[in-house]
C-alpha cells in the first residue's frame, strides 16, 4: 500500500502533535501554518537582545500526553519538573513584609498529601481551613462524566459546600485561574472538577509542576519541526488555507474532504486534520457534518496577559511564586530562558489569567501596576532598577470555559469523510491547556489512521481521547 497523504492545517501544539503522530503511523504528512512561525499560542520573541515568551506556560505531572510529546520531539530535558510540588504564596502586608505560606505536598497518599500545608495555610482563617475538607470530599464524590457538572459554575459548587469568598480568592482560585483561565465564579464545574480531581485529589505527585527553561519556540516549534523533518514530513509556514476541497467520498459517501486550497492552489489529501482555533474552524468547516459551524463562536474567548520585567538585580527569591490579595497571580524567574546572565540582573514574568480588564489596557499602565505590585511582594524589588519591561497578550488564549460549553466542543470525527478536528477547544475532557491540545492532536491522528486503513499505533501511546470515569481511591 502506498502511504496515505495527510494534510494538517495549523502549526500549534494540536497540529504539531497530530502531524508527528500521523508521520509515526506511516503517513506522508504536509503541515500548513498561516503564520510565519510554528507553536500556535506558545511562541517567543526577541527584544533588546533577550528572549521573551508570549506567556508563561506550565504543565503538571499528570499531563501525560504533553510529557510524551516532549519526549518524542526530544525536548523534555528543557522543561524539567519539580521533584515535589512546592509553591510559595504571598499576600501583601501593611507592615511591609508580606505574609508567606506554602502549598506543598507531603509524603502521604492523595488527598492527604496536601493536608499539612493546608492546615497551616496562613491566608485562610481557622474556620475556612476547617471547612476545606467538606469541599474536597464533595469533589471526590463527583462523576466527571455527569453532564450536569457543565450546568453549574465552580463558584456555586464551592459556596454550596461551605467555602467563603475569602477561601475561594485565597486558595481555590490560585489553581482555577491558571488552569481554566477563569475565576471560579464563572468557570464550569465540569472543567474545574477535572483539574482538581486529576491534578490534586487522585495521585500525590500529579500536581508537581514543570515549565520551560528555554524559550518556548525552541521547546516546541524548533524541536517539533526537526522531528517532522526527520520523519519525512513537509512543513510550510506562511501558507494560508482558504478552503477545504470536497468531492465524492469512499464507500458511497456523497461528499468528502479531498484536500485544501492553499495560496490559490489545490493540494490533494487522503485526510485533513483541521487544527486551528475554533473561530477559524467555523469559517472552514463544510456543511453537512455533525458540527454546526455557526455554533462554534459560542465557545467565546478568554485572554491572558504577561508582564515581563528586567531588573538590574535579583528580586524574586523563588523560581515560581503565587500571590493573593495582589494584582500579581503568578511570578516566574525567567532569567535563564531569556538569555540574561544572572550576574547582570533578573527577568521576572508575571502571568495574568482571565485578563478581561487587562488585555485592553495601555502597556505603560500595566507595567506601572505590576512593578508596583511586585515591590509590595518582594522587598528587594523596592530598590531595584527596572532596566526594561514588555507586555505580551493573547486576546484569544483559550475558549471561555463557562457552563454550557461542553456541548459545543466536538469530537475529532465530525461526520465528514476525510476530515478530522484537533485543538484544545475540542472535546478532550480537559480545559484548554497544552495537555488538552496534544491529546486532541493524538486523538485526531488515531482517527486518521483508522480512516485510511492504517491501524498502526500512533506516537504518544496512552494519550488518546479519554472519557472513561476516573476511579479515585
Amino acid at each position: 500500500m502506498s502511504a496515505p497523504h495527510v494534510v494538517v492545517v495549523g502549526g500549534g501544539l494540536a497540529g504539531l502533535s497530530a502531524a508527528v503522530a500521523c508521520a509515526d503511523g506511516g503517513a506522508r504528512v504536509t503541515l500548513l501554518e498561516s503564520r510565519p512561525r510554528l507553536g500556535g499560542a506558545t511562541w517567543s520573541f526577541r527584544r533588546n537582545g533577550l528572549s521573551f515568551d508570549n506567556g508563561q506556560h506550565v504543565y503538571m505531572r499528570c499531563c501525560t500526553a504533553y510529557r510524551r510529546f516532549l519526549e518524542r520531539i526530544g525536548s523534555s530535558s528543557l522543561a524539567p519538573m519539580q521533584d515535589r510540588l512546592e509553591i510559595p504564596v504571598l499576600r501583601p502586608s501593611s507592615r511591609g513584609t508580606p505574609t508567606l505560606s506554602w502549598i506543598r505536598r507531603g509524603r502521604l497518599p492523595a488527598p492527604l498529601h496536601l493536608g499539612a500545608s493546608l492546615l497551616g495555610y496562613r491566608h485562610l482563617g481557622v474556620a475556612d481551613r476547617a471547612r476545606l475538607g467538606r469541599a474536597v470530599l464533595a469533589l471526590r464524590a463527583l462523576r466527571l462524566t455527569d453532564p450536569a457538572l457543565d450546568a453549574e459554575t465552580f463558584g456555586s459548587f464551592l459556596s454550596r459546600h461551605g467555602q467563603s469568598e475569602d477561601a475561594v480568592a485565597a486558595l481555590w482560585d490560585v489553581i482555577t485561574l491558571p488552569t481554566v483561565n477563569l475565576r471560579s465564579d464563572e468557570a464550569s464545574l465540569a472543567l474545574a472538577a477535572k483539574v482538581f480531581r486529576t491534578g490534586l485529589l487522585s495521585d500525590a505527585g500529579a500536581a508537581d509542576l514543570g515549565w520551560a527553561r528555554v524559550p518556548l519556540s525552541r521547546l516546541h516549534a524548533d524541536a517539533a519541526a526537526e522531528a517532522l523533518r526527520r520523519a519525512g514530513a513537509h512543513v510550510r509556514t506562511g501558507a494560508k488555507v482558504a478552503a477545504l476541497r470536497t468531492g465524492p467520498g469512499p464507500s458511497g459517501a456523497t461528499s468528502a474532504v479531498t484536500g485544501v486550497v492553499v495560496d490559490g492552489h489545490h493540494l490533494e489529501a487522503d485526510a485533513v486534520v483541521l487544527a486551528v482555533p475554533h473561530e477559524a474552524a467555523a469559517g472552514l468547516l463544510p456543511a453537512g457534518g455533525s458540527v454546526d459551524p455557526a455554533a462554534l463562536p459560542g465557545l467565546g474567548r478568554s485572554p491572558i496577559v504577561d508582564v515581563h520585567v528586567v531588573y538590574d538585580r535579583r528580586v524574586l527569591p523563588y523560581e515560581v511564586a503565587a500571590a493573593v490579595g495582589s494584582p500579581v497571580q503568578f511570578a516566574f524567574d525567567t532569567t535563564r530562558s531569556s538569555g540574561l546572565d544572572p550576574a547582570d540582573g533578573q527577568v521576572v514574568a508575571v502571568s495574568v489569567s482571565g485578563a478581561d480588564s487587562e488585555h485592553g489596557e495601555r502597556p505603560e499602565a500595566l507595567v506601572e501596576r505590576y512593578t508596583s505590585a511586585l515591590a509590595t511582594l518582594f522587598p528587594a524589588a523596592r530598590g531595584a532598577k527596572v532596566v526594561d519591561a514588555v507586555v505580551s497578550r493573547e486576546h484569544a488564549a483559550t475558549f471561555r470555559g463557562r457552563p454550557g460549553t461542553q456541548r459545543l466542543r466536538p469530537r475529532p470525527d465530525v461526520g465528514v469523510p476525510g476530515l478530522h478536528l484537533a485543538g484544545a477547544w475540542t472535546d478532550t475532557g480537559w480545559p484548554a491547556t497544552m495537555e488538552g491540545a496534544v491529546r486532541s492532536g493524538v486523538a485526531a491522528a488515531a482517527d486518521v489512521m483508522r480512516s485510511v486503513g492504517r491501524e498502526r499505533a500512533v506516537s504518544c501511546p496512552g494519550a488518546l481521547h479519554e472519557h472513561a470515569e476516573e476511579v479515585v481511591a
